[in-house]
């Protein structure tokens, strides 16, 4: 593809200068660049420190990587997709769709790849923000983080793998070059990426070792190839398109009562899991490792047909109990049980309450993002702004995420909301806007109270979605048009606001100054 490659080029003081400051080119960050440039909001860069569009998708190229969303709601509804193959889109088709979007939405040219954001502060006299990145300065009026929640993988703390001679990679750093077949394997994690990964390894390696912390619910998989009928239909009947979004759409929504409100109305499902793993797993002792002691829903809910079958391999095993260390060639469990290793894949999940990004951006204070969710975990103001970092608008930020449905609506109504907020800052002339704590507090205490009767808080489960003080900083804990409507446009009382005449003033004061 395409791809901007021009250096940073700045002015009198070396920085490139731009109003909007996009930083991540995945969904998230690609989908407010076309819709910006759709809005006449022309002036935006994106930066991204990968060497093309995608972000997650991207990424994730491990064998058998694929979404758990159906494909008629994991597109843009401003760019639906018409060439789905199947109802769930592998990882290919998904990156092959954002490329062709961002080719055809005429915007790659405001995109810096290759570009790593290394730190962000708030300017309060000059009222801009001042970005630093391995290319070179950068200033913008506004920031639109948009780096994703699923971007920074997380590495297990055990003693000794820094030691381990044979191959380690993360499943989102996948290691093309090693060749796995007839090798001693070992996958830690059992999650959404590990369920897809042991399938499509354990029919080739010797042996596989797969370490399961916390056994998952697992639904099956209802995926197929779509017909040739419906695909001429999806291609040249709009309609059709629209109609099995909105049908797909509904159906997810009818999960979210028993996910925040009635845990108990998730039974149906929980029965559906059950069945799946009692069809799939013969072996009473394998069906008792694998069978979870939370309810469904607490942790993510995951889909697969072929997982249990490959748990039921001879060639692979499942151990539960904790690793105590890593040596060179093997893992040693905690009841001392070693076994020999050639290749180490670690499936452990993300930094999603704690990024690193968060260590980088600095506020009006001095202080880190970091920093100012450290006493009580991250919080936000509908998901997107944060008090003491104005012009900052979050993408996929605090309790926004979903265990229903696609994230990219839950994105499409917070690119809603900031470019509702700039034409809110132009027409009212408004050189900042900062979100007040009163609002923050107000809008999380309804998310926790929400939150406090959700399956998520009461299924019996520890998950990533909290973070280290126990709070569900992660998902939005109601239907996804009520997230729609919140979002639809920019409430600008919430917010402390500084005219623009009053940013130049101060301008000019630091400039005379210096």
């Amino acid at each position: 593809m395409t791809q901007a490659t021009q250096s940073i080029d700045g002015g009198p003081t070396g920085a490139r200068h731009t109003r909007i400051l996009i930083i991540g080119a995945g969904f998230a960050g690609l989908g407010a660049a076309i819709r910006l440039d759709q809005a006449g909001q022309k002036d935006f860069l994106v930066v991204e420190r990968g060497s093309e569009v995608g972000g997650t998708w991207r990424d994730n190229t491990y064998p058998g990587a694929a979404c758990d969303v159906p494909s008629q709601l994991y597109s843009f509804s401003f760019a639906p997709n018409r060439e789905w193959s199947r109802s769930f889109s592998g990882q290919p088709e998904i990156q092959a769709y954002i490329r062709k979007v961002a080719l055809e939405s005429g915007v790659l040219d405001r995109h810096l790849f290759d570009t790593e954001v290394t730190g962000a502060e708030w300017d309060a006299a000059a009222r801009i923000w001042r970005v630093e990145t391995d290319r070179g300065p950068i200033t913008a009026d506004v920031v639109v983080p948009a780096v994703g929640a699923l971007c920074e993988p997380s590495l297990p703390a055990i003693t000794g793998i820094e030691d381990f001679a044979g191959t380690v990679f993360h499943s989102s750093r996948w290691n093309h070059d090693e060749d796995l077949t007839g090798k001693r394997v070992a996958v830690i994690g059992t999650g959404a990426s590990a369920i897809q990964i042991v399938p499509a390894i354990a029919g080739k390696v010797a042996h596989l070792d797969v370490y399961q912390r916390t056994a998952p619910w697992v639904l099956p998989r209802a995926d197929r190839k779509y017909t040739a009928i419906e695909r001429l239909a999806y291609r040249h009947l709009p309609g059709m398109t629209r109609l099995a979004r909105a049908g797909v759409y509904a159906l997810r929504e009818t999960q979210v009562l028993g996910l925040t409100r009635i845990p108990s109305a998730l039974k149906p499902l929980q029965l559906a899991a059950q069945a799946h793993l009692r069809m799939q797993i013969r072996d009473p002792q394998l069906r008792a490792k694998v069978t979870p002691d939370f309810q469904i829903g607490c942790k993510r809910m995951l889909i697969s047909n072929n997982y249990y079958p490959a748990l039921a391999r001879e060639n692979v095993d499942v151990v539960t109990d904790p690793i105590r260390e890593v040596k060179a060639h093997s893992i040693v469990t905690a009841d001392g049980t070693e076994r020999e290793i050639d290749v180490l894949i670690v499936a452990t999940g993300f930094h999603v309450t704690d990024s690193p990004m968060f260590d980088l951006i600095r506020g009006t204070d001095g202080s880190t993002l970091a920093q100012s969710w450290d006493v009580a975990g991250m919080r936000g103001y509908k998901g997107t702004t944060v008090p003491g970092f104005p012009n900052m608008f979050f993408l996929v930020g605090p309790n926004t995420g979903l265990g229903h449905s696609s994230m990219v609506y839950m994105i499409e109504s917070q690119i809603n909301y900031v470019i509702d907020a700039l034409a809110t800052m132009d027409r009212e002339k408004l050189a900042s806007v900062e979100v007040r704590p009163e609002p923050v507090a107000q809008f999380n205490d309804w998310i926790q109270q929400r939150l406090s009767t959700s399956v998520w808080n009461t299924g019996g489960c520890a998950s990533w979605y909290l973070d280290k003080h126990g709070n569900n900083t992660t998902l939005w804990p109601g239907h996804t048009f009520q997230f729609r409507n919140a979002t639809r446009t920019f409430d600008v009382t919430a917010y402390d606001t500084v005219p623009v005449s009053a940013g130049a003033a101060d301008r000019n004061l630091e400039e005379t100054a210096s």
